[in-house]
């Protein structure tokens, strides 16, 4: 079975075509390394662009699709696999049995809570699977600055910080996916 990596990003129209262009040079990495992609199941903006891209290199996609959002996201049906559940939490639980290792892209309150969901049960040990952060342009500046602040204040500790790999390009965060979980990680 081939290494897959799950990607969280935005599935809205409208924001900045680099973003979109991010997301299918994203696709088009993982499908040159020969890994699987799982995704959210939507074919709009980032998300469409991540998968398209993907299968255009001849991986492997599974999108995960909660019925409700089948036709809101124009279901990415050339998935090989479309999962469709009931649930946004049927969905994360299957996105994340399906994947390896995690990259979150920019994008807005649902990538957010996939993301941190997906983090903090890493740092809890609920499983060992890399968590990484795409963020080229500063997009989530913001959260990481109030994250280091909760660091401080002792609302966090350390480790948990740790446990995100923080990357500036795809190279690099496709290398982090793979990364023992004992050693370093690369930050960029």
């Amino acid at each position: 079975m081939a290494f897959s990596v799950c990607v969280y990003c935005a599935s809205i129209e409208g924001i900045a075509p680099a973003n979109v262009t991010l997301a299918a040079d994203l696709g088009t990495a993982i499908a040159e390394r020969g890994w699987e992609l799982v995704s959210g199941g939507g074919l709009r903006s980032m998300m469409g662009a991540v998968a398209v891209a993907a299968r255009a290199g001849g991986t492997r996609t599974t999108g995960v699709i909660p019925q409700a959002m089948v036709e809101r996201e124009w279901a990415d049906h050339d998935s090989d696999e479309l999962l469709v559940v009931d649930t946004m939490r049927e969905r994360k639980a299957l996105m994340e049995a399906h994947a390896d290792a995690f990259i979150a892209l920019p994008g807005g309150i649902g990538t957010l809570e996939e993301l941190v969901e997906v983090w903090s049960s890493g740092y809890l040990g609920f499983h060992p699977k890399p968590v990484v952060m795409l963020d080229p342009d500063g997009h989530y500046a913001g959260l990481l600055a109030w994250m280091r602040e909760l660091v401080d204040r002792g609302f966090v500790v350390p480790a948990a910080m740790d446990r995100l790999i923080v990357t500036t390009d795809v190279a690099a965060a496709l290398d982090a996916c793979t990364a023992p979980a004992d050693m370093p990680r690369p930050r960029s």
